[in-house]
């Protein structure tokens, strides 16, 4: 089978493409994706910006979706479309103020002088009962 070469798309390059029985081809058990309109594009948006997700970087999100679809070029691909998102670029490690050295509080003098709690609120509820 014919496919698109990742360097120049008017030359074409052999591959292993297998067709299935529901009329798509693949690449070693996994989806390939013709350069059809924005089909790559639409496939790393919803891989990326859907509500599971979370804004995964671009290694963890090439590892999800190559177990999925195959395209050439892919890893590459991934790597521009994460790098122009600006909810990436803006909470990004280098770009947040650093928390300031850890101190650490006075040990007492006696045991229970110092008590402190921590609560945590908004817990879902659940069905398991725990004795």
């Amino acid at each position: 089978m014919l496919i698109e070469n990742s360097k120049d798309p008017k030359k074409f390059r052999k591959e292993k493409l297998k067709p299935r029985t529901d009329g798509t081809l693949c690449f070693n058990n996994r989806n390939w994706l013709p350069r059809y309109g924005d089909l790559r594009a639409l496939i790393m948006h919803e891989s990326h910006k859907s509500k599971y997700s979370v804004h995964l970087g671009s290694d963890k999100m090439y590892q999800d979706l190559k177990q999925l679809y195959w395209w050439p070029n892919m890893k590459a691909n991934i790597a521009t479309y994460v790098s122009k998102c600006l909810t990436c670029l803006r909470v990004k490690a280098e770009h947040q103020k650093p928390s300031g050295l850890l101190v650490q509080p006075e040990i007492p003098q006696w045991k229970w002088d110092n008590i402190t709690m921590d609560f945590v609120t908004k817990l879902p509820n659940t069905d398991v009962k725990w004795l």
